[in-house]
Protein backbone atom coordinates (compact mmCIF):
# COMPACT_ATOMS: atom_id res chain seq x y z
CA UNK A 1 0.00 0.00 0.00
CA UNK A 2 2.58 1.54 0.69
CA UNK A 3 4.37 1.46 -2.66
CA UNK A 4 1.17 2.18 -4.25
CA UNK A 5 0.54 5.59 -2.63
CA UNK A 6 4.30 6.60 -3.69
CA UNK A 7 3.14 5.87 -7.11
CA UNK A 8 -0.16 7.84 -7.46
CA UNK A 9 1.00 11.09 -5.14
CA UNK A 10 3.19 12.30 -7.93
CA UNK A 11 0.44 11.57 -11.05
CA UNK A 12 -1.98 13.51 -8.55
CA UNK A 13 -0.04 16.30 -8.02
CA UNK A 14 1.45 17.11 -11.38
CA UNK A 15 -2.41 16.57 -12.34
CA UNK A 16 -3.34 19.69 -10.12
CA UNK A 17 -0.54 21.62 -11.57
CA UNK A 18 -1.86 21.32 -15.06
CA UNK A 19 -4.92 22.48 -13.85
CA UNK A 20 -3.41 25.50 -12.16
CA UNK A 21 -1.32 25.99 -15.31
CA UNK A 22 -4.34 25.89 -17.23
CA UNK A 23 -6.52 28.15 -15.10
CA UNK A 24 -3.94 30.71 -15.03
CA UNK A 25 -3.35 30.91 -18.46
CA UNK A 26 -7.38 31.32 -19.11
CA UNK A 27 -7.50 33.93 -16.40
CA UNK A 28 -4.67 35.96 -17.71
CA UNK A 29 -6.16 35.37 -21.19
CA UNK A 30 -9.48 36.46 -20.04
CA UNK A 31 -8.02 39.59 -18.47
CA UNK A 32 -6.66 40.33 -21.55
CA UNK A 33 -9.60 40.97 -23.44
CA UNK A 34 -10.83 42.65 -20.86
CA UNK A 35 -8.30 45.40 -20.91
CA UNK A 36 -8.08 45.24 -24.57
CA UNK A 37 -11.85 45.72 -24.42
CA UNK A 38 -11.61 48.54 -22.12
CA UNK A 39 -8.81 50.51 -24.01
CA UNK A 40 -9.92 49.75 -26.72
CA UNK A 41 -10.48 53.19 -28.60
CA UNK A 42 -6.68 53.93 -27.89
CA UNK A 43 -5.17 50.53 -29.40
CA UNK A 44 -7.08 50.37 -32.79
CA UNK A 45 -4.23 51.92 -35.08
CA UNK A 46 -7.48 53.29 -37.32
CA UNK A 47 -10.78 53.95 -37.56
CA UNK A 48 -12.30 50.33 -37.89
CA UNK A 49 -15.15 52.31 -40.00
CA UNK A 50 -12.86 53.75 -43.25
CA UNK A 51 -13.16 52.18 -46.34
CA UNK A 52 -10.50 51.95 -48.30
CA UNK A 53 -11.94 49.71 -51.14
CA UNK A 54 -8.48 49.94 -53.26
CA UNK A 55 -6.96 48.18 -50.55
CA UNK A 56 -9.55 45.28 -50.08
CA UNK A 57 -8.24 42.24 -48.68
CA UNK A 58 -4.56 43.24 -49.21
CA UNK A 59 -2.30 41.29 -47.21
CA UNK A 60 -0.71 41.94 -43.44
CA UNK A 61 1.84 44.71 -43.93
CA UNK A 62 2.99 47.91 -41.59
CA UNK A 63 0.26 49.50 -42.32
CA UNK A 64 -2.59 47.42 -41.06
CA UNK A 65 -0.83 44.49 -39.21
CA UNK A 66 -3.67 42.42 -39.62
CA UNK A 67 -4.66 42.78 -43.05
CA UNK A 68 -7.96 44.74 -44.41
CA UNK A 69 -11.27 42.66 -45.33
CA UNK A 70 -13.28 42.62 -47.75
CA UNK A 71 -14.82 46.55 -47.43
CA UNK A 72 -11.64 47.69 -47.47
CA UNK A 73 -11.44 48.55 -43.27
CA UNK A 74 -8.44 47.51 -41.11
CA UNK A 75 -9.13 44.15 -39.57
CA UNK A 76 -6.50 44.71 -36.49
CA UNK A 77 -8.74 47.77 -35.50
CA UNK A 78 -12.53 46.30 -36.20
CA UNK A 79 -10.71 43.28 -33.96
CA UNK A 80 -10.10 45.77 -30.82
CA UNK A 81 -12.93 47.91 -31.31
CA UNK A 82 -14.99 43.90 -31.55
CA UNK A 83 -13.90 42.74 -28.27
CA UNK A 84 -15.49 45.76 -26.43
CA UNK A 85 -19.03 45.32 -28.13
CA UNK A 86 -18.64 41.45 -27.78
CA UNK A 87 -18.36 41.50 -24.18
CA UNK A 88 -20.65 44.50 -22.88
CA UNK A 89 -23.76 41.88 -24.62
CA UNK A 90 -22.56 39.06 -22.39
CA UNK A 91 -21.70 41.33 -19.25
CA UNK A 92 -25.37 42.73 -19.66
CA UNK A 93 -26.98 39.26 -19.80
CA UNK A 94 -25.15 37.71 -16.82
CA UNK A 95 -25.79 40.93 -14.40
CA UNK A 96 -29.33 41.20 -15.64
CA UNK A 97 -30.05 36.87 -15.15
CA UNK A 98 -27.77 36.62 -12.05
CA UNK A 99 -29.80 39.71 -10.30
CA UNK A 100 -33.14 38.52 -11.13
CA UNK A 101 -31.97 34.82 -10.61
CA UNK A 102 -30.66 35.42 -7.46
CA UNK A 103 -33.98 37.32 -6.44
CA UNK A 104 -36.32 34.34 -7.72
CA UNK A 105 -34.17 31.78 -6.26
CA UNK A 106 -33.70 33.16 -2.75
CA UNK A 107 -37.84 34.21 -2.79
CA UNK A 108 -38.39 30.64 -3.56
CA UNK A 109 -35.77 28.61 -1.07
CA UNK A 110 -36.60 30.93 1.92
CA UNK A 111 -40.15 31.20 1.88
CA UNK A 112 -41.11 28.09 0.41
CA UNK A 113 -44.95 26.95 0.06
CA UNK A 114 -46.74 28.10 -2.83
CA UNK A 115 -44.50 30.91 -3.44
CA UNK A 116 -41.85 28.55 -3.88
CA UNK A 117 -44.40 26.37 -6.21
CA UNK A 118 -45.17 29.59 -8.23
CA UNK A 119 -41.74 30.79 -8.77
CA UNK A 120 -40.07 27.73 -9.50
CA UNK A 121 -42.75 26.21 -12.29
CA UNK A 122 -42.35 29.64 -13.49
CA UNK A 123 -38.32 29.62 -14.13
CA UNK A 124 -39.07 26.18 -15.47
CA UNK A 125 -41.53 27.10 -18.16
CA UNK A 126 -38.57 29.47 -19.61
CA UNK A 127 -36.51 26.73 -19.88
CA UNK A 128 -39.02 25.36 -22.91
CA UNK A 129 -37.78 28.38 -24.88
CA UNK A 130 -34.21 27.98 -26.56
CA UNK A 131 -32.28 31.05 -25.59
CA UNK A 132 -31.68 32.02 -29.67
CA UNK A 133 -35.34 31.13 -30.78
CA UNK A 134 -36.66 33.63 -27.70
CA UNK A 135 -33.70 36.09 -28.93
CA UNK A 136 -34.59 35.92 -32.44
CA UNK A 137 -38.29 36.81 -31.12
CA UNK A 138 -37.55 39.84 -29.43
CA UNK A 139 -35.22 41.15 -32.25
CA UNK A 140 -38.39 40.62 -34.60
CA UNK A 141 -40.85 42.59 -32.20
CA UNK A 142 -38.40 45.40 -30.88
CA UNK A 143 -35.58 45.47 -33.80
CA UNK A 144 -31.94 45.38 -34.08
CA UNK A 145 -29.26 46.25 -30.93
CA UNK A 146 -27.85 44.98 -28.43
CA UNK A 147 -31.22 45.48 -26.02
CA UNK A 148 -33.91 43.30 -27.19
CA UNK A 149 -30.87 39.83 -27.84
CA UNK A 150 -29.78 40.77 -23.79
CA UNK A 151 -33.34 40.75 -22.89
CA UNK A 152 -34.31 37.63 -24.37
CA UNK A 153 -30.97 36.02 -23.27
CA UNK A 154 -30.88 37.24 -19.60
CA UNK A 155 -34.58 35.66 -19.76
CA UNK A 156 -33.18 32.09 -20.90
CA UNK A 157 -30.59 32.25 -18.27
CA UNK A 158 -32.33 33.24 -15.64
CA UNK A 159 -33.45 29.69 -14.14
CA UNK A 160 -30.25 28.32 -14.08
CA UNK A 161 -29.43 30.48 -11.82
CA UNK A 162 -32.34 30.86 -9.86
CA UNK A 163 -32.68 26.82 -9.66
CA UNK A 164 -29.02 27.33 -8.23
CA UNK A 165 -29.81 30.00 -5.70
CA UNK A 166 -32.94 28.37 -4.75
CA UNK A 167 -31.03 24.86 -4.03
CA UNK A 168 -28.22 26.85 -2.04
CA UNK A 169 -30.98 28.81 -0.20
CA UNK A 170 -32.83 25.67 1.10
CA UNK A 171 -29.52 24.03 2.24
CA UNK A 172 -28.47 27.41 3.85
CA UNK A 173 -31.49 27.81 5.53
CA UNK A 174 -30.76 24.84 7.88
CA UNK A 175 -27.39 26.61 9.05
CA UNK A 176 -27.32 27.21 13.18
CA UNK A 177 -26.18 30.50 12.31
CA UNK A 178 -29.15 31.62 10.44
CA UNK A 179 -31.69 30.35 13.07
CA UNK A 180 -30.04 32.23 15.25
CA UNK A 181 -30.57 35.41 13.71
CA UNK A 182 -33.94 34.90 13.33
CA UNK A 183 -34.45 33.74 16.82
CA UNK A 184 -33.00 37.64 17.82
CA UNK A 185 -35.60 38.90 15.87
CA UNK A 186 -34.29 40.15 12.41
CA UNK A 187 -36.26 39.89 9.37
CA UNK A 188 -35.91 37.58 6.32
CA UNK A 189 -35.01 40.24 4.14
CA UNK A 190 -32.22 41.50 6.57
CA UNK A 191 -30.50 37.81 7.22
CA UNK A 192 -31.03 36.93 3.73
CA UNK A 193 -29.51 40.48 2.08
CA UNK A 194 -26.68 40.66 4.62
CA UNK A 195 -25.90 36.70 5.70
CA UNK A 196 -27.49 34.31 2.91
CA UNK A 197 -26.59 35.96 -0.41
CA UNK A 198 -23.51 36.77 0.53
CA UNK A 199 -22.79 33.03 1.89
CA UNK A 200 -24.04 31.35 -1.32
CA UNK A 201 -22.36 34.53 -3.80
CA UNK A 202 -18.94 32.62 -4.57
CA UNK A 203 -21.08 29.31 -6.07
CA UNK A 204 -23.49 31.84 -8.16
CA UNK A 205 -19.95 33.63 -9.62
CA UNK A 206 -19.19 30.82 -10.91
CA UNK A 207 -21.99 30.00 -12.72
CA UNK A 208 -22.08 33.26 -13.96
CA UNK A 209 -19.01 33.20 -15.32
CA UNK A 210 -19.82 30.34 -17.52
CA UNK A 211 -23.09 32.06 -18.49
CA UNK A 212 -21.09 34.83 -19.86
CA UNK A 213 -19.03 32.56 -22.07
CA UNK A 214 -22.65 30.62 -23.55
CA UNK A 215 -23.95 34.50 -23.91
CA UNK A 216 -20.89 35.90 -25.57
CA UNK A 217 -21.41 33.10 -28.29
CA UNK A 218 -25.20 33.26 -28.55
CA UNK A 219 -24.99 37.06 -28.99
CA UNK A 220 -22.40 36.70 -31.16
CA UNK A 221 -23.97 33.93 -33.27
CA UNK A 222 -26.95 36.74 -33.34
CA UNK A 223 -24.27 39.07 -34.99
CA UNK A 224 -23.61 36.58 -37.57
CA UNK A 225 -27.17 36.03 -38.76
CA UNK A 226 -27.37 39.63 -38.93
CA UNK A 227 -29.94 40.07 -36.16
CA UNK A 228 -27.30 41.54 -33.37
CA UNK A 229 -25.87 45.23 -33.41
CA UNK A 230 -26.13 47.55 -36.08
CA UNK A 231 -23.61 46.49 -39.36
CA UNK A 232 -21.46 49.22 -39.12
CA UNK A 233 -20.74 48.57 -35.59
CA UNK A 234 -17.59 46.34 -35.19
CA UNK A 235 -18.33 42.65 -33.38
CA UNK A 236 -16.65 39.56 -33.72
CA UNK A 237 -19.52 38.11 -35.39
CA UNK A 238 -20.67 40.22 -37.52
CA UNK A 239 -16.83 40.19 -38.53
CA UNK A 240 -17.13 36.73 -39.59
CA UNK A 241 -20.20 37.05 -41.27
CA UNK A 242 -18.23 39.78 -43.76
CA UNK A 243 -14.98 37.89 -43.73
CA UNK A 244 -17.29 34.26 -45.81
CA UNK A 245 -16.66 36.19 -48.92
CA UNK A 246 -12.82 36.80 -48.55
CA UNK A 247 -12.53 33.17 -46.95
CA UNK A 248 -13.48 31.99 -50.58
CA UNK A 249 -11.21 33.78 -52.24
CA UNK A 250 -8.19 32.35 -50.44
CA UNK A 251 -7.78 35.63 -47.85
CA UNK A 252 -8.88 33.78 -44.42
CA UNK A 253 -7.91 36.52 -41.42
CA UNK A 254 -10.91 38.30 -41.58
CA UNK A 255 -12.88 36.16 -40.76
CA UNK A 256 -10.58 33.38 -38.64
CA UNK A 257 -9.23 35.94 -36.72
CA UNK A 258 -12.91 37.03 -34.76
CA UNK A 259 -13.89 33.45 -35.05
CA UNK A 260 -10.42 32.37 -33.05
CA UNK A 261 -11.28 35.05 -30.68
CA UNK A 262 -14.77 34.10 -29.77
CA UNK A 263 -13.29 30.38 -28.84
CA UNK A 264 -11.11 31.09 -27.20
CA UNK A 265 -12.64 33.74 -24.87
CA UNK A 266 -15.64 31.25 -24.49
CA UNK A 267 -13.06 28.69 -23.20
CA UNK A 268 -10.97 31.15 -20.84
CA UNK A 269 -14.44 32.47 -19.39
CA UNK A 270 -15.86 28.76 -19.06
CA UNK A 271 -12.30 27.51 -17.63
CA UNK A 272 -12.27 29.69 -14.81
CA UNK A 273 -15.65 29.29 -13.88
CA UNK A 274 -15.11 25.74 -13.46
CA UNK A 275 -12.05 25.97 -11.81
CA UNK A 276 -13.95 28.65 -9.30
CA UNK A 277 -17.04 26.55 -9.14
CA UNK A 278 -14.17 23.37 -7.86
CA UNK A 279 -12.26 25.54 -5.27
CA UNK A 280 -16.16 26.64 -3.56
CA UNK A 281 -17.06 22.95 -3.97
CA UNK A 282 -13.47 21.71 -2.03
CA UNK A 283 -13.87 24.33 0.55
CA UNK A 284 -17.41 22.83 1.85
CA UNK A 285 -16.30 19.86 1.81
Amino acid sequence: MTATALIRRPGLKHLRTRRNWLYLTCLGFAGLVVVIALAAPWLAPADPNATDLGAALTDPSPGHLLGVDGSGRDTLSRLLLGARTSLLGPLGVVAFSTLLGVAVGVTAGWRGGWIDTVLSRGSELLLAFPGLLLAILFVALYGDGLIAPVIALSLACLPFVSRLARSLTISERQRPYLAAYRVQGFSGLSVCVRHLIPNIAPVVLAQSTVNFGYALLDLAALSYLGLGVAPLTPDWGSMINAGQTALLQGKPLSAMLPCAAIVLTVVAFNVVGEHWADRVARRER
